[in-house]
């Protein structure tokens, strides 16, 4: 059986095409797609990158990976959940698609809701800080997004609206899809020529994130209190969703609104707003405790400390027992009589152990001189 699934992209201005199958490998009949593993490529960085910086943010990085792992749970669930509910016309007469995750249909919004809230849930059972937990999340989220969003381009989705710029891409599932939804795109304002090039989207959210990681890595030293580095993610992220989602002809709606621009710009005014009203907190009240960063505090070297003191507590029963282990293979061994197993019947003769039943007079010893008589005495017996 042949599942390859043949996508071709061309950038004409750029003399560039791309041919490739959205099928990496199959193990049996169990296919998988380049979709997943740019996704997943990207989870895998995004947590590397969050445990390189745990130090630095005052984060144990062994309860920031219990967070992390229950976060990936969440976002996958809450991007396809998200996608589903906004489009639920493609899905509600074939309720098994749903779970069809490799052909695409995962929403960003939705995997970060989904991973925020099960992540924070986990943290605050492991009894993790949230603000620099957060802060650490949302540099390993513009990772995963910026990594992430070339699944779209393997499954020729996430484009634009035509345009005349050099980067201008064309597709022939484009012009199929473009020519399918030509009405509803004019409803939106969007005058469509399917054979033309248009945006590629998923490029333009890639390259944003990418700058907003570098940005973000590089502030991260300066940022004034816990949760900064969150709140500026979430402005910058939401700045450029805003833009790009404008442009795209794919987007989840609520009657000829956008969602998803909807509620980047709710984040980005939100955003904005609060990271205004903390920072004059900070400077009008002259406090150097105020919001002071956790990994500065006398309490996180005392969290520190104990964790330390714990692993190398388990360390030591670990060796102990280990120790304890070797050189052992003779103590509690059970003798086995073989004979038992053969068949034959053994016969134990008495060994004097020096012990004795009570009550029982012990044996008399033999002196010299009667050893020496019984040995008259047996000469002349026959």
């Amino acid at each position: 059986m042949n599942t390859a699934i043949l996508n071709t992209v061309e950038f004409p201005k750029l003399g560039l095409e791309f041919e490739f199958d959205s099928i990496a490998f199959s193990i049996g009949n169990i296919h998988i797609a380049w979709y997943g593993i740019l996704i997943a490529a990207g989870i895998l960085l995004a947590m590397a990158f969050g445990i390189s910086q745990c130090k630095r943010f005052g984060i144990i990085a062994d309860k920031l990976m219990n967070a992390a792992l229950g976060g990936v749970i969440g976002g996958i669930v809450g991007a396809r959940l998200y996608y589903v509910i906004f489009s639920w016309d493609n899905y509600k007469d074939d309720l098994m698609s749903i779970f069809h995750t490799w052909e695409g249909g995962m929403a960003i919004y939705g995997g970060l809701i989904g991973g925020l809230g099960v992540g924070l849930l986990v943290a605050k059972l492991c009894k993790i800080r949230i603000r620099p937990a957060l802060d650490v999340a949302s540099m390993g989220f513009l990772i995963g997004q910026c990594i992430g969003r070339w699944g779209n381009f393997i499954n020729v989705e996430a484009f634009g609206g035509n345009t005349d710029l050099p980067w201008g891409m064309t597709s022939p599932t484009i012009t199929a899809y473009l020519r399918e939804h030509m009405s509803e795109l004019g409803e939106l304002g969007m005058n469509i020529d399917p054979s033309a090039p248009v945006h590629p989207c998923f490029l333009y959210e890639s390259l944003w994130c990418a700058l907003g990681f570098l940005l973000l890595f590089l502030y991260r030293k300066h940022r004034k209190f816990d949760g900064e580095i969150f709140l500026m993610y979430s402005v910058w992220y939401g700045a450029g969703r805003f833009v790009i989602e404008g442009l795209r002809t794919d987007s989840l709606l609520i009657g000829t609104i956008r969602v998803s621009q909807l509620l980047a710009g709710l984040v980005v005014v939100a955003g904005v707003i609060l990271w205004i009203v903390i920072r004059s907190r900070i400077r009008t009240r002259h406090d150097p405790e105020y919001l002071k960063l956790y990994v500065n505090t006398e309490a996180y070297q005392q969290e520190l400390a104990d964790y330390e003191a714990k692993l190398r507590k388990s360390k030591d029963k670990s060796g102990k027992k280990k120790k304890s282990g070797k050189g052992s293979e003779d103590n509690g061994v059970e003798v086995v009589d073989l004979g038992s197993f053969s068949g034959e019947e053994t016969v134990s003769e008495p060994v004097d152990d020096g012990t004795r039943v009570a009550g029982e007079e012990p044996p008399a010893e033999n002196t010299a001189e009667e050893s020496k008589a019984d040995g008259q005495e047996s000469e002349g017996t026959e």
